[in-house]
């Protein structure tokens, strides 16, 4: 057989073998070195030991996770490019003009990955204790500042929500970055800020910040003793940021279904969990049809939200 004939019977043989058979690459929107990063490479790690192939993670950051959607989606359909993505898309969905894809249709949801709550919390000098007492002072009339991340991201949109929600007059000051904001907490320069708990775990560990509630339905198990929105009185608040692999439209189902199963087992290791409630994180194994239902009823929920506000679209 001559070297081209070999070359092909074993491609061939390769497009037989079971799935998968060489190495899967995840492209992320995340930059390197965040949180989010740094759990997408422990689940990584433990996925290249589960299905005995590597795995690659590619960040692609850049505005609203366009570039790296484009490139799952212009990818061949066969599981082994598939991407990171969840609430940012959601988000982006109703925040850009002239968003180039449409999450709930162009891409295959795989598995849902982890989830992580925010945080409401003051100045640990404030005179505010409780959220409650915050949502009192408002309803007296008294100015309230509120400090986020830039605007359009989750916590951003989460504090405009908390707004319309309450219907209290207190005024959103977006900040450009974690940084910024932190300096104006302890600064006192805002009332409260909400912000994701793995950013403010330090601050509340040594009591330079208080943190009055969090956005989830439970409560953390990082924080078990701070109430929930919901248990303040605020029935219709829930946040919590997310993510979930995609694969391009036309994989497979039985690949899809053997990257999910394998995901789930590895999100189901004590170690991979507890690994991630170090990182202010939650494992969250949502099957594809739920997240597709995810996606469809984020888009929604903040596209409202943006529209409301007033926000200028991009």
């Amino acid at each position: 057989m001559t070297i081209a004939g070999s070359l092909i019977a074993a491609d061939a043989a390769m497009a037989q073998a079971p799935y998968p058979n060489r190495s899967i690459r995840i492209v992320s929107a995340l930059a390197a070195g965040s949180v989010s990063d740094i759990s997408l490479r422990v689940i990584g790690e433990r996925l290249s030991q589960h299905l005995r192939v590597p795995v690659v993670i590619e960040n692609q950051p850049g505005t609203g996770g366009v570039a790296a959607a484009r490139t799952v989606m212009n990818s061949q359909p066969d599981g082994y490019t598939v991407g990171l993505g969840g609430n940012n898309w959601a988000i982006s969905t109703g925040l850009f003009k002239n968003f180039p894809f449409d999450p709930r249709k162009d891409l295959t949801p795989i598995v849902g990955l982890v989830e992580f709550a925010y945080v409401f919390v003051t100045n640990q000098n404030s005179k505010y204790h409780t959220l409650n007492e915050v949502i009192a002072a408002g309803r007296a009339k008294t100015p309230l500042t509120f400090g986020t991340s830039s605007a359009g991201t989750t916590n951003h949109l989460a504090a405009l929500l908390f707004k319309s929600v309450t219907e209290l007059n207190l005024v959103v000051v977006p900040y450009r970055g974690p940084a910024e904001l932190s300096i104006a907490l302890l600064r006192n320069d805002v009332d409260v800020v909400i912000n994701a708990y793995g950013g403010l775990r330090q601050g509340i560990e040594r009591k330079e910040i208080r943190a009055l509630a969090t956005t989830t339905a439970g409560r953390i198990p990082q924080l078990p003793e701070v109430p929930t929105v919901r248990e303040t009185g605020v029935a219709d608040f829930e946040v919590s940021s997310w993510n979930g692999l995609y694969a391009p439209v036309g994989t497979p189902p039985d690949v899809v279904a053997t990257l999910g199963k394998a995901i789930t087992e590895v999100l189901a290791e004590k170690d991979i969990q507890q690994r991630h409630r170090e990182l202010g994180l939650e494992v969250s194994p949502t099957p594809g049809d739920q997240l597709a239902k995810r996606m469809l009823s984020e888009s929604d929920r903040w596209g409202k939200v943006i529209n409301e506000s007033g926000i200028e679209k991009q």
